[in-house]
């Protein structure tokens, strides 16, 4: 992963990626049996087939998370999409809590579709496993992937609409 990526996300407590992430994002590139398994698990991805898996992973760095590690803070720049495949994610918006999200969840989308701040604060809700995709990867997803950016896209709608109703 990333130094600055890890930086941004924990701090003084920095995120511990799972296994090196890749230096160069390549077509060619394989991810391990393991990673394609949990991708395939994602109900986001679940249209996707191997080579297609295998060229999401090259994009994504999968780190371990303590409980209450904040990912994201509301009003601060967002930088990171987040893939949830294990453990839990809580969602709060002005101070209240929203949601809890769990495996196969996402978040971070909002801020990298519009380039505006974070809409809500997420933390750890217990030790969870996250799939994270930096804001190029994120765009050159959205754009390989038609199926994944329109799930995303609905997803997007429906929280942009539900934060209006708690706003």
């Amino acid at each position: 992963m990333p130094r600055d990526r890890a930086a941004a996300l924990g701090g003084a407590h920095r995120l511990t990626p799972v296994r090196p992430a890749p230096r160069a994002i390549s077509s060619a590139a394989m991810a391990t049996d393991e990673k394609l398994e949990q991708l395939k698990r994602v109900p986001l991805f679940a249209g996707l087939g191997r080579q297609d898996l295998q060229e999401l992973g090259t994009l994504a760095d999968e780190v371990d998370v303590v409980d209450g590690r904040v990912l994201t803070r509301q009003g601060e720049t967002g930088e990171e999409f987040f893939v949830v495949l294990d453990g839990a994610v809580e969602v709060d918006v002005n101070g209240s809590v929203v949601s809890t999200l769990g495996k196969g969840d996402f978040l971070g989308e909002i801020a990298l579709v519009d380039g505006k701040p974070r809409t809500a604060t997420t933390r750890a809700v217990g030790p969870t496993r996250l799939m994270v995709i930096g804001h190029r990867q994120f765009h050159q997803l959205m754009d390989d992937f038609p199926t994944v950016k329109t799930c995303v896209l609905e997803a997007l709608a429906e929280r942009v609409r539900r934060n209006e109703t708690i706003q």
